[in-house]
């Protein structure tokens, strides 16, 4: 019987490791892709280039009406189609969201639809330290 319970022990841990493995390849998928259609950068880099951007909220309508950053605007990432005509082509687009997937995702369709100048702002919403606009209660 100890036998089988070292087995099913090792096939735990096998999968406990599998699973790492997996998110940290996931992690390592979306870095490379990031860095490949956008640049990803820190809140200085994104703060100078709000005058001169197009500075879009991917996160739903409640929460960029509860707070987002000043001058930005809210295209959902679920109805970012709709939205993405009215984009230039010829001005910086500075995205964010809560977190580097959905931004990456909006990216790399700005990239194929001809976007030239596109950043993330690295860590989300979460880490923005410049001016809010929040809704009062």
């Amino acid at each position: 019987m100890l036998l089988g319970d070292i087995s099913t022990w090792l096939w735990i841990d096998l999968v406990l490791i599998l699973i790492l493995v997996w998110m940290f390849g996931a992690q390592l998928y979306w870095w490379q892709r990031g860095k490949r259609v956008a640049k990803i950068v820190e809140n200085d880099e994104f703060k100078q280039g709000l005058r001169k951007g197009q500075v879009i909220d991917l996160r739903d309508s409640a929460e960029f009406d509860r707070s987002h950053i000043l001058g930005a605007r809210n295209m959902p990432f679920a109805q970012f189609e709709l939205f993405q005509g009215s984009l230039r082509k010829d001005a910086p687009v500075y995205l964010y969201d809560t977190s580097k997937a959905m931004p990456i995702r909006i990216a790399s369709r700005l990239k194929k639809a001809g976007f030239k100048d596109i950043y993330i702002l690295k860590g989300g919403f979460s880490k923005w330290d410049g001016k809010k606009k929040s809704k009062k209660l």
